[in-house]
């Protein structure tokens, strides 16, 4: 298999608190890999590490078999790493199609005009395309959620991190979540995926990795791990076998 991205012994702290603990994680290409643990593990700070928002005090990210540890976040954006936030934050006053136009002349580097038919694509794809014209700060959940997604589809990404899409949602709108992402999985695209509602992580993803305090716990076939004895003493506030 070959690897898309890669962090090599990742470490950050914040003051006195190590956030990020010597992490290790491997997406090969075309895998759908979730990451779970327990609020405060450092998954967000994970994503934050790979996009460049924080740079660690040590370690590496590599993106195809590129260091990029140094490289400026819009630059990663523009490579091919796409990101979601676990609190969608769409300019409001702007319709939906402005959102995702906005984010792909920026996220490819290309002009307003030469991003149109991207625009299309991407609403398509995360099933918006009858809303391009309404105003953003007026969608329900479910519907900034996806405006969330198709921002971050909008620069083309071979990589897209999904951090925690899935909360906050009615079960049925988790099901129609689930397979729009298994519908860009589909595309070709390699996703890692935050999530504390596990159903919709094993309905998608092949892998998962589970950490805790920052660092790797276990790793490896999605329902073994969510049964492990390592993953339940995470869970229940135990120490982990």
């Amino acid at each position: 298999m070959t690897v898309v991205l890669e962090t090599v012994g990742l470490c950050k702290s914040f003051g006195g608190v190590k956030v990020i603990d010597d992490l290790s994680v491997k997406l090969n290409e075309g895998e759908a890999l979730g990451i779970v643990g327990p609020n405060g593990a450092g998954k967000t700070t994970l994503f934050n590490l790979i996009t460049g928002v924080y740079r660690p005090d040590d370690g590496r990210v590599v993106y195809k078999e590129k260091d990029i540890t140094h490289v400026k976040r819009h630059d990663r954006c523009r490579q091919g790493i796409g990101r979601t936030f676990q609190i969608p934050k769409p300019f409001g006053d702007m319709s939906v199609f402005e959102n995702v136009l906005v984010c792909a002349a920026y996220g490819r580097n290309m002009s307003e005009r030469a991003s149109y038919q991207r625009c299309v694509e991407t609403l398509e794809l995360a099933g918006l395309a009858a809303k391009a014209n309404k105003q953003a700060g007026a969608l329900p959940l479910l519907d900034r959620k996806r405006l969330e997604l198709a921002r971050a589809l909008a620069g083309d990404p071979a990589v897209l991190l999904l951090d925690e899409i899935a909360g906050g949602l009615t079960e049925s709108e988790v099901e129609q979540l689930i397979q729009t992402v298994k519908d860009l999985h589909a595309q070709g695209i390699s996703i890692i995926w935050i999530e504390h509602i596990v159903h919709a992580l094993l309905a998608v993803v092949q892998r998962i990795v589970a950490i805790s305090f920052g660092r790797n716990l276990i790793e490896g076939d999605p329902n073994e791990v969510m049964c492990s004895d390592e993953v339940q003493a995470c869970y229940m506030g135990g120490t982990p076998l």
